[in-house]
């Protein structure tokens, strides 16, 4: 990557820096996070949460409404003006969690979730905050709201707005009984509705500054055979099972999915997908062998390569499979998709948050590590607002409390690792809304 343009801060600037950073109080950020925390939110149903949010900000200074989507479920947007002439920032994160806690979800898709990350109620032990999201996305949220709560505080004269935004549907997810609610829904009726910004800034995990991000494409692929049962002979003529013909499809369909990864690295995005799973028959009739066997996954989508062409490459592998094994009875859709989204990375908003990145990390940023993980940045760009992610070390070490391996339930925060990241987005705040509109770019 090339290096971070340097656009020094005044000393003016500087003096705003510390004085907002000063403001930061860990404390006050650990609180709110245990108290959104708190509030169970899946994706659909982030009413509650989003409420408390708005009556939050418009506490601590915000112009804050409520914008609903359903009767269960909306989002929450947030002003602070300045005095004029400059950009509009806004902070940015979902407010829905990626797990829904119910008893049918915890048999089939989590397992028995007894860590402390996958309850939808909060723990705090010291420095520590537990509980479904409080890393991704409520540890996004907190300490968004913190960088702001303490701008506002430390009265820096700032020329352009301050927003916040937080949406529903952030979740990789089609929930179909909320309207099917996800896929990022949320955060497009935002932008729809006057919450769009000049500049964007989206908190999610790893430690790097990122200019883009991957979409997605979900396909199902369906395997056929016979109806069965289990009183004939294996050998018998005419029959074929779709479980065991699924069995030999699976190895070439990971194989395709690390190949197609590789074959379409671009950027800073190297777009991994796994099988999710596979469905087929019916348990209360296990003497019959289903004619039909199914498999869905999700691969990503680099922003250079459309879900169209990823499509047309899918289609290629089924067809080559089939030409290789013509026993094989098969067809198969896309049934969801989204592109991806980037940022010129020489916009002012991506070298704002370098440049505070920098001045904490104390080193050049280089090369971020490979991107795989899809965020409402990518819909953010993909509808022209440049936006910056930045984050932080994940997934935190030495948790007093057992955790769930894996992904878990993105649950367990430990409060004094999201200060470096408040510090570069405070910079980044500090750099752009206390300058004109001709010093940014625009």
């Amino acid at each position: 990557m090339p290096a971070t343009t340097p656009v020094p801060l005044s000393t003016e600037q500087k003096q705003w820096y510390e004085q907002a950073c000063a403001k930061i109080d860990p404390k006050r950020l650990q609180q709110l996070l245990f108290d959104l925390t708190d509030i169970h939110s899946p994706t659909g149903a982030t009413r509650a949460a989003s409420e408390f949010m708005v009556a939050h900000l418009g506490k601590v200074g915000f112009e804050a409404g409520y914008q609903p989507l359903t009767e269960i479920s909306g989002n929450v947007k947030a002003q602070y003006k300045g005095s004029g002439g400059g950009a509009s920032v806004m902070l940015y994160a979902p407010i829905d969690t990626h797990l829904e806690c119910t008893p049918e979800e915890r048999a089939l898709l989590t397992g028995p979730a007894t860590e402390a990350d996958m309850q939808p109620r909060a723990q705090q032990i010291d420095d520590w905050v537990f509980g479904l999201g409080a890393s991704n996305p409520k540890g996004m949220i907190a300490t968004l709201t913190e960088v702001a709560t303490a701008l506002i505080e430390a009265k820096v004269p700032l020329r352009g707005d301050l927003l916040i935004g937080m949406a529903d549907g952030g979740m990789p997810v089609d929930i179909s009984t909320r309207q099917h609610a996800g896929m990022s829904g949320g955060v497009l009726h935002l932008l729809n509705r006057g919450m769009y910004p000049d500049f964007a800034i989206i908190m999610k995990p790893w430690n790097w500054v990122y200019h883009e991000e991957p979409g997605m494409a979900w396909f199902k692929l369906r395997v056929y055979g016979t109806l069965g049962y289990a009183g004939v002979p294996h050998d018998i003529p005419g029959f074929r099972s779709s479980v065991g013909a699924t069995a030999t499809v699976i190895p070439e369909l990971e194989k395709w999915i690390l190949d197609y990864a590789e074959n379409n690295t671009s950027g800073v995005i190297k777009p991994h997908g796994w099988i999710a799973g596979v469905r087929g028959g019916n348990p209360e009739r296990p003497a019959f062998p289903s004619f039909l066997t199914e498999l869905f996954f999700d691969v990503r989508v680099n922003p250079r390569t459309s879900p169209a062409e990823v499509k047309a490459q899918f289609a290629a592998f089924v067809a080559d499979l089939k030409a290789r094994r013509p026993d094989l009875d098969m067809d198969w859709d896309m049934y969801g998709s989204t592109p991806g989204g980037t940022t010129d990375p020489q916009n002012w908003i991506i070298q704002s948050c370098k440049r505070g990145w920098e001045h904490i990390e104390g080193r050049p940023h280089g090369t971020p590590d490979w991107l795989a993980g899809q965020t409402d940045g990518a819909a953010l760009r993909r509808w022209g607002v440049p936006t910056a992610r930045i984050g932080w070390p994940w997934p935190a070490q030495g948790a007093p409390l057992p955790v769930a391996e894996g992904l878990g339930g993105m649950g367990a925060t430990y409060i004094p690792e999201l200060l470096p990241c408040a510090r570069k987005v405070m910079y980044a705040l500090i750099d752009t809304l206390t300058r004109s509109r001709s010093e940014v770019g625009l």
